[in-house]
């Protein structure tokens, strides 16, 4: 008989290095710690770099078998993410993360209680989803084509989000760690317009 394991591995690779604000991992804001940790695009700052975080015992587990990495560990590789970690640090990135994040959630939330279509803001730092639905009564997911419409339109004034959701109805807003108030202003003026414009169709 196989022996039940309980096993978490956390995936940090969108909500680390300090982009919730308030944890310098996502794990962190929930008061567990992983079994293994994988991580991947912040560390290396567009480098190809890639890197997974465990524990000893688990660790030398890895020899028993045969596995191989396409981004595997390198000097120069190495070097690059080392110098990521020190600038992160230095030029406080995690604090800015949480302060204007904080704000772009705060504008946000003021454009979900101006238009129906806007259910919810949540996150945490510069992770925001925008929960999009037809009507606050029924609070259904706007529909594919809807979002797309809103989408177009913002990336046609200069910016991009992201789209998910088990229906595809949150907008992921994931900004650059480094953005300004000014920058996050910005944003809401081209969201409010976007959102603006399709109603204004409708």
């Amino acid at each position: 008989m196989v022996p039940h394991i309980v096993f978490y591995c956390t995936w940090q690779v969108q909500t680390g290095f300090g982009r919730t604000g308030s944890h310098f991992w996502g794990f962190q804001g929930h008061d567990v710690i992983p079994d293994m940790v994988t991580m991947a695009k912040g560390i290396g700052n567009g480098f190809p770099m890639g890197a997974v975080i465990t524990s000893p015992e688990i660790a030398a587990s890895f020899t028993k078998g045969v596995h191989f990495n396409t981004f595997a560990g390198n000097p120069v590789a190495s070097a690059v993410a080392s110098a990521v970690l020190d600038t992160i640090i230095e030029d406080g990135t995690q604090k800015n993360s949480l302060d204007v994040g904080t704000y772009l959630m705060t504008e946000l939330a003021k454009l979900r209680d101006k238009y129906e279509i806007i259910g919810d803001v949540r996150g945490k730092g510069l992770q925001i989803g925008v929960e999009m639905i037809k009507d606050k009564t029924s609070r259904e997911p706007l529909p594919p084509e809807d979002m797309a419409e809103i989408f177009e339109d913002v990336k046609d004034m200069g910016v991009l989000i992201g789209k998910g959701g088990v229906y595809g109805q949150i907008f992921r807003i994931k900004p650059p760690m480094c953005i300004t108030k000014e920058d996050a202003d910005f944003f809401v003026e081209v969201f409010n317009k976007s959102v603006h414009n399709y109603m204004e169709r409708r």
